[in-house]
């Protein structure tokens, strides 16, 4: 098993970020190529949180000989509606709003989004631990990572993913609409769509039982 934090991130060593290479979200997919050819691994089972899934089925699409099986925790195509054939749970209003309050608060940024992104009904332990992860990343680097995972479009790749893809989706999401979701389960050939009790963006922190009980089922 291959822990990875994309670049940016987590514990990941901010002095490789390079604003060139990750001005879209193919520069972490080569990352994961990097990664996947100085290991030597082949068939891979990959797994995503939200656009971490994304980036895995971008994976999936260029390097299909790598990746087995892509399984995808909220992932979306694309988190911008574009009525009326596609629901994808944000105007571009919002999502000016959204980045306007991070540059200006960084903070209350973090304080308001957690809630929204893990009901505290769902555990105020939880939803804390979400916030403090928000606080914890890099202002700068968070916001050029999020000002492209909201604007990006991926919906004309999917028809051309032959791998076998698992989404796994909460029953009530603020960030991913189930109708996003069902979108990818229609467009991508070997898609399995698994709708979760757990409510949020965060199924893995407020229902972690569930969640590895749904992943292990798909496993090959």
């Amino acid at each position: 098993m291959v822990l990875l934090d994309l670049v940016g991130s987590g514990k990941s060593d901010k002095r490789d970020y390079d604003e060139k290479r990750y001005q879209s979200l193919m520069g972490y997919v080569d990352d994961l190529i990097e990664l996947c050819d100085a290991l030597d691994m082949t068939d891979s089972i990959v797994i995503g949180h939200s656009v971490g899934g994304t980036i895995g089925l971008l994976l999936a699409n260029k390097r299909p000989d790598l990746v087995k099986q892509v399984q995808m925790i909220g992932a979306s195509p694309r988190y911008l509606n574009d009525f009326p054939d596609y629901i994808g749970g944000f105007e571009r209003e919002n999502v000016d709003q959204i980045l306007e309050m991070m540059e200006l608060n960084y903070t209350g940024w973090a304080s308001y989004l957690a809630p929204v992104a893990l009901p505290e009904i769902e555990g105020s332990n939880q939803t804390k631990y979400v916030e403090a992860s928000f606080l914890s990343s890099d202002p700068k680097l968070t916001y050029a990572f999020l000002k492209i995972t909201l604007f990006v479009d991926y919906r004309h790749i999917l028809k051309d993913v032959e791998t076998d893809t698992v989404n796994l989706q909460c029953s009530e999401d603020s960030f991913v609409p189930i109708e996003a979701a069902e979108y990818m389960a229609k467009e991508i050939k070997n898609s399995h769509l698994h709708v979760l009790s757990a409510k949020g963006h965060y199924p893995h922190v407020s229902h972690p039982e569930e969640t590895i009980a749904a992943i292990k089922s798909y496993l090959n």
